[in-house]
């Protein structure tokens, strides 16, 4: 989320100037399959954090 617009990117795994993947944050879900946030907005598009 980009304040309250949704922002997806999709970055090709082989791209040579790729150097590091970093997870910041992990989600919990309860589908496997997320794309209904495409249509939410706001705080209804929050993902809780998962506890580590």
């Amino acid at each position: 989320m980009s304040g309250t617009i949704g922002v997806e990117r999709i970055f090709p795994v082989n791209l040579p100037a790729l150097q590091k993947i970093e997870v910041n944050k992990r989600g919990k879900v309860r589908r496997a399959r997320i794309y209904y946030f495409r249509g939410l907005t706001g705080k209804k598009a929050r993902i809780t954090e998962r506890r580590r």
